[in-house]
């Protein structure tokens, strides 16, 4: 998968056991489970909606809701933290403010603080805004973001000593965790994006074909759309080939660099005919095309 997408998840620690004489090869097999475990599938019990939140105009307040998707009973600790955007859309957490750069946790307020959920129930979290007088136009974004918090029952220790054969078992609870953008928009804002430096190239895990591409973002607020990529053989028709959903450049970034697979139907040569890709809003926002380009392929 090429694309984050608006929600961000983080897995904290998983569940092991191992022996006095078998540490080293609990930290692979650590590692091997964090880069085997399906993050779609570690997130089931976690539902959120929306994913994404925007406050604008005369908006004084918004809400989402927390549905415990699971089969057993569990606990979210909420918060609002900072993360900075890459050029290739991952995020990290950040303290301080870049130039340009524009945090919302001081003027947003939220309602619970922590969830207990049992299964199949929801919750609704309300999140206030308070605006100062003197707030400047822009966009001003903070990320909410939700942490399951161990069972109680594990919490008295990680490490217990067997009578028989002297096995020492440490005890890792997986926890999972999510995030969504919390976006401010005040005074006039406005953003537009082109698409470049489209080329076709091979994935090397797959050997199928990629569109490499760059998003160019200017102005005082960020984009957010759907990508779609069509082809055209010469004398035929055009086909949709790749799409990616829900797709964002944040102020400031002025760039994102992606890459999106492509699946052609069976049988078609794109040895020759016009690739195009465009980027726009998503249906409930109007649909409305934001950036196109394309290259012909020899």
């Amino acid at each position: 998968m090429f694309f984050s997408v608006a929600v961000d998840f983080k897995i904290t620690s998983l569940l092991t056991r191992t022996t006095r004489s078998g540490k080293a090869r609990t930290r692979w097999l650590l590692l091997g489970l964090v880069m085997l475990l399906p993050q779609q599938h570690a997130l089931a019990d976690l539902m959120l909606h929306p994913t994404r939140i925007v406050i604008e105009k005369n908006q004084r307040a918004a809400q989402l809701e927390l549905i415990n998707n699971g089969l057993e009973a569990a606990t979210y600790r909420i918060s609002l933290v900072n993360r900075r955007m890459s050029e290739t859309g991952e995020f990290t957490a950040i303290d301080s403010a870049a130039p340009g750069e524009h945090f919302a946790d001081a003027l947003l307020r939220y309602s619970p603080r922590q969830i207990t959920l049992e299964p199949g129930v929801g919750q609704v979290v309300r999140i206030m805004l308070r605006k100062p007088a003197d707030l400047a136009a822009g966009e001003y974004r903070s990320h909410l973001q939700f942490d399951k918090q161990p069972e109680p029952k594990g919490a008295t220790s990680i490490e217990t000593q067997g009578p028989v054969d002297k096995e020492v078992g440490v005890v890792l609870t997986a926890l999972v965790g999510a995030s969504i953008p919390v976006i401010v928009r005040h005074g006039e804002t406005a953003a537009t994006v082109s698409l470049s430096h489209l080329e076709m190239q091979i994935s090397p895990a797959n050997q199928k074909p990629l569109l490499s591409l760059r998003m160019n973002r200017s102005g005082n607020r960020s984009v957010y759309g759907d990508l779609s990529v069509t082809f055209t053989p010469q004398g035929g028709s055009e086909q949709l080939i790749g799409r990616a959903g829900g797709l964002a450049v944040y102020s400031p970034n002025p760039l994102r660099r992606a890459k999106l697979a492509l699946q052609p139907p069976a049988g078609m040569a794109m040895a020759r005919g016009t690739l195009r890709a465009t980027y726009r809003e998503r249906p409930e926002a109007g649909g409305k095309v934001l950036a196109e380009s394309e290259i012909v392929l020899p």
